[in-house]
């Protein structure tokens, strides 16, 4: 997967250096600049996942650099760092757009988690905007991209299993026999056992549900499975 895009605007060099550091950690590549001019010119140059904004900037302020971006950008997640006192800035930033706000000083583990929800927020939209989309729960699955999404980043999954948990969504909350998804997956020709079904949900189980996430894809004893929400 592609290495998500960062723009850090925030003029204490301490702090935009840590950013720098703990992002890139993190897997992402990250630019940094140091005033709210060379911000916007820095921003007009390339397309980002998501926006550190620091209010207080030389050039032009944070809130007026928002201002801009959302002109014609909606899209691009942005988180504003904050001073502690500037309650009206943070309103002001709100208001003008900005998805986020964190104040100085921060925890870096609460920013990073910040910035992972605007960035699966952000992933989500981009799903939607594409159409073709199936929805159960927190599961996304792109019928146009073949993404599988149940938070960030995506599901890889093999073209049997994609089609195999396209065909439970569609069917969604409906109890499905063995014998109805070898004919509808594997085809009406299929020469096997209808056991490979079992073999199946046991893969895509193990990379949809998961340790971390409520049980999506239930077993029905003495009929076949079925996908529904979780209770």
């Amino acid at each position: 997967m592609d290495k998500k895009s960062i723009l850090v605007i925030e003029d204490e060099e301490k702090i935009a250096r840590l950013l720098e550091l703990e992002l890139e950690y993190e897997g992402y590549e990250v630019t940094k600049v140091l005033d709210g001019l060379e911000g916007f010119q820095a921003y007009k140059k390339n397309s980002w996942d998501l926006i550190l904004l620091d209010i207080m900037l030389p050039g032009i302020s944070g809130i007026e650099l928002l201002r801009r971006i959302r002109a014609n950008d909606k899209s691009t997640p942005v988180i504003l760092l904050t001073a502690k006192s500037s309650v009206e800035d943070k309103v002001s930033g709100l208001d003008l757009g900005a998805n986020d706000y964190i104040t100085k000083p921060f925890q870096i583990e609460e920013l990073l988690a910040r910035v992972r929800v605007a960035l699966r927020f952000k992933a989500a939209e981009e799903i939607e905007d594409d159409g073709d989309l199936l929805i159960l729960s927190d599961l996304k699955i792109n019928e146009k991209t073949r993404e599988v999404f149940r938070g960030e980043p995506s599901i890889d999954l093999t073209p049997r299993e994609f089609d195999l948990l396209v065909y439970l969504m569609v069917n969604k909350r409906q109890v499905l026999n063995r014998e109805q998804i070898v004919e509808s997956v594997w085809g009406y020709d299929f020469i096997g056992d209808t056991n490979v079904v079992d073999v199946y949900i046991r893969y895509i189980r193990k990379k949809v549900d998961g340790p971390d996430h409520p049980v999506l894809i239930h077993t029905v004893r003495g009929v076949g499975y079925v996908i529904r929400e979780p209770k």
